[in-house]
């Protein structure tokens, strides 16, 4: 069996060994139902010690029999669906296939993975067909017998139901749900056979944390603000190790979002341990999102030179950005798998979970979330109007344009500190910190306009440098130059704009 990925949605019902299956001819779109099949399933689980999998959410298995044999990894996704991973079964039953242990190392962090339970399943398939004889939905009747751990540990066995889609819609769920319950048939309360298998010893999980409120301590805005992106950071990670699109990207916002708001509400914690927490998330950010920066610039000079009229396209304009712009994607994203794969990524993991666990908060952070928050979001409100001021005096001095634009440069990360600030503090300032946080994205992004091109034009020196060594015409890069010339002097007009009317909304 080939590795592949799929998207899989389900629903699990527990059942009465006696219960009798009820016709599901009545769903939407079914036409009629398959003849039973009936496979003896076998699966060993995997995990670490602590079940570092199961508490989120995750199962790893080596499955025989059935029409699917191999290693299975199980990802939840949005809205209850889930990402199934395979792998062929390989001749080691023991050793759980590289691939998939590096998806779920954000969880695991080089901790060892082991044998957990056992289950045997006899399973009964019937099909759920449309008119047309294409297949909408699996049914599964499931008869199990688990052991957990395997030799010796707490044995159990159930029945249960499964309806996956294969080709229907999520109607066709929401229908099953009404027509089971009306047979007195309602969905499993445990999230999967693992977690029925391993009994006492599924971990439980923790209590919903307390939310942001205005006459709440402040200290919560930051920990809300942290865990959010935290479970986002760890989502995206086995989303970058198989180079996921848009992967990379959300896993950098994720760590700079955290780098921002340990920055604006620095008073509401250790300062110490927050630095340290900073550094390393700026590392990491650094270091994966090379990547990003490349395919940005990618994007960005094959769609400036397909714009061109053909007569002035002069030589392997194209073929020349495709192969420098692949070879240092190729270069940059195993850079980032390796720092992904590195005894310090996986620390700064542990020390983020510390610092969620026992956050170290100060006496202001238990001030009234409102004003202490609205100061903060101030403050960087402040630190903007500075950075601006800074690059106006550079300006009015005459500094050449790359001293002024590097001046840009920090307001531009100003404006983005101060979006992100207003974003945490949306759920205690509410309509003026979303007003607040769309005017600073606004000047982030005319800035980050210019940005671009500043370094689109160092890679255009460097193109039209290889061309020439090589023989071909530099024509083309010196023009896409000059366009990028003005692509910046416009950037530089549409701030001007923008910071009008920030500075009207926001003195």
């Amino acid at each position: 069996m080939a590795a592949q990925d799929a998207l899989e949605v389900e629903r699990k019902y527990t059942v009465e060994a006696d219960t009798p299956i009820p016709s599901l001819e009545g769903l939407p779109e079914v036409g009629r139902v398959g003849a039973p099949v009936t496979h003896i399933l076998e699966a060993v689980y995997f995990d670490t010690e602590d079940f570092a999998l199961a508490a989120n959410r995750i199962t790893l298995r080596r499955r025989t029999g059935g029409t699917d044999s191999g290693w299975h990894l199980k990802l939840p996704g949005k809205g209850g669906a889930r990402t199934e991973v395979t792998e062929p079964l390989g001749a080691d039953a023991a050793r759980v296939p590289e691939r998939l242990r590096r998806l779920v190392s954000v969880h695991t962090r080089a901790r060892d993975l082991g044998p957990v339970a056992r289950l045997k399943t006899q399973r009964t398939v019937v099909l759920l067909l449309d008119a047309e004889g294409t297949a909408l939905a699996e049914f599964c009747d499931d008869r199990v017998e688990s052991e957990a751990p395997p030799s010796g540990g707490l044995r159990q066995a159930w029945r249960e139901w499964e309806i996956e889609l294969v080709g229907g819609e999520q109607e066709l769920l929401s229908a099953a749900d009404d027509l089971l319950a009306d047979e007195g048939v309602h969905p499993a309360e445990l999230p999967s056979k693992l977690a029925r298998a391993l009994g006492p010893s599924y971990p439980v999980r923790p209590e919903r944390a307390e939310r942001p409120k205005r006459k709440g301590p402040a200290g919560v805005v930051l920990l809300a603000r942290l865990r959010g992106q935290a479970e986002a950071l760890k989502a995206m990670d086995p989303q970058v190790r198989q180079d996921a699109p848009d992967a990379v990207h959300q896993l950098r916002v994720a760590a700079r979002r955290m780098r921002s708001a340990l920055a604006t509400f620095r008073p509401f914690v250790d300062a110490e341990r927050a630095n340290r927490l900073r550094d390393e998330l700026k590392w990491l950010s650094q270091t994966v999102g090379q990547a990003r920066d490349v395919e940005v610039m990618r994007e960005r000079l094959a769609e400036l030179a397909g714009a061109e009229p053909g007569a002035l396209v002069v030589g392997p304009v194209m073929d020349r950005i495709r192969r420098e712009s692949e070879a240092r994607y190729r270069q940059a994203h195993e850079v980032g798998l390796v720092a992904l794969d590195s005894e310090r990524y996986f620390r700064l993991l542990d020390t983020l979970d510390a610092f969620l666990a026992e956050p170290p908060l100060t006496e202001r952070a238990a001030k009234a979330a409102r004003k202490a928050v609205a100061k903060r979001v101030a403050k960087d409100i402040e630190r903007l109007h500075d950075a601006v001021d800074a690059a106006e005096e550079a300006e009015d001095a005459d500094a050449d344009q790359d001293t002024v634009d590097a001046a840009l440069h920090e307001v531009r990360k100003m404006a983005k500190r101060l979006r992100y600030a207003a974003e945490a503090a949306r759920p205690v300032l509410g309509k003026r910190a979303k007003r607040l946080a769309k005017a600073a994205e606004q000047i982030q992004e005319s800035l980050g306009e210019l940005q671009d091109s500043v370094v689109s034009r160092g890679h255009l020196l460097d193109l039209a440098a290889q061309a020439h060594e090589e023989g071909d015409s530099a024509f083309s890069f010196g023009r896409l130059h000059a366009l990028e010339q003005q692509r910046a002097a416009e950037a530089r007009t549409q701030f001007a704009l923008d910071w009008a009317d920030f500075t009207e909304r926001h003195p």
